[in-house]
């Protein structure tokens, strides 16, 4: 009776006794949702499921396609330099690390700029003047590859020989800046060891990745709480210690995240590096040197001709590079998913 009476209280209060529901199953809350719920989380799930299927069906192919060129190089395939598939001998060394090359010096001029006017555009900017830079900057996005490469290659790469040489004559002693061939004291030397070079292709393609980067990063800064930009400021920081106590680590998901895009954009650019680069099928470590190559260059310029086993063979390039973009984005989501940011960088 007792038990019967304790019960009956519990439940009139809303409380829950320990042990007193213990064999009863707990019920789970689902919401049916109308039609219209239904059928968005129906389309949601399907684009998601399209998304993941076309990605698995895009390796699969070019695993296949590529399977003859593997069997024929074996472990080779990563270390050779020389691209002659007719001959026997070909590997991605020289043209997998051309690209990486490529894509990293493109960050190191993106990532700052695209951090700069990320800052710029959501804490400084007036409100007016923000709508027209987040408009410019989108316009960015939007100009084809190719005329980032005809502007590289008859404009940018006459006028940053000057800058090569000068990084080449002071900072030779850092492996990565040596010019082989290259006089520095000689004034009339030629400046052709410095063009078509990995530094002028990474200056190119950075201004093609700084628009994606920018606007993950804008992102991220405005969604930065009020209370605490208030708080800080309230507190006496003026307005940059105000941004880098509060938005700065609240937008590092962000900062990452765009960063991390753009590299995997920078790792895939085509036109715009085969306009300016000279192809060499050897491992070229010196950025600022005449000579470099890249997966989707070489994939470029050899297609129209190859063999069968050629064709294989650069399906096989395709599909390290598919990879390693592949990789790039992963850890730029784990990244950006354990950040404070992470979900706002996502979105």
């Amino acid at each position: 009776m007792s038990e019967l009476h304790g019960r009956a209280l519990t439940e009139l209060r809303g409380q829950v006794v320990p042990g007193a529901d213990a064999a009863e199953p707990r019920r789970r809350l689902r919401s049916s949702g109308g039609p219209a719920d239904r059928i968005f989380r129906g389309a949601a799930r399907g684009s998601g499921t399209l998304v993941l299927l076309t990605m698995l069906l895009v390796g699969v192919f070019l695993s296949w396609q590529a399977w003859l060129a593997l069997r024929e190089a074996g472990w080779g395939f990563l270390t050779t330099a020389a691209w002659e598939p007719d001959a026997g001998r070909f590997g991605i060394a020289a043209v997998l690390t051309g690209t990486v090359l490529i894509g990293l010096t493109a960050i190191a001029f993106a990532v700052p700029l695209a951090l700069g006017t990320a800052l710029y555009i959501s804490e400084y900017a007036p409100p007016r003047l923000r709508r027209t830079l987040i408009s410019l900057v989108d316009l960015m996005a939007a100009v084809p590859s190719i005329v980032y490469g005809v502007w590289g290659a008859f404009f940018l790469q006459s006028h940053m020989t000057g800058p090569a040489r000068w990084i080449s004559t002071y900072f030779s002693w850092i492996p990565l800046f040596e010019v082989d061939g290259a006089d520095p004291g000689d004034p009339l030397a030629t400046a052709t060891v410095y063009t078509s070079s990995t530094f002028i292709a990474g200056m190119v393609v950075s201004l093609m990745v700084t628009p994606i980067a920018c606007s993950v990063m804008r992102e991220a800064f405005s969604q930065a709480p009020v209370g605490e930009r208030e708080g800080a400021l309230a507190l006496g920081a003026t307005r940059w210690g105000m941004i880098r106590s509060v938005v700065l680590p609240y937008g590092r998901g962000g900062v990452i995240g765009g960063t991390m895009l753009g590299l995997g954009r920078a790792l895939g650019e085509t036109i715009a590096v085969y306009m300016i680069i000279s192809p060499v099928f050897a491992v070229q470590w010196h950025v600022l040197q005449n000579g470099t190559n890249s997966v989707s260059a070489l994939i470029a310029l050899r297609y129209g001709s190859a063999s069968e086993l050629g064709i294989s063979a650069l399906m096989a390039a395709g599909l390290a590079l598919f990879l390693l973009t592949l990789v790039v984005n992963f850890v730029a989501s784990s990244i950006t998913a354990r950040s404070r940011a992470g979900a706002g960088a996502e979105a």
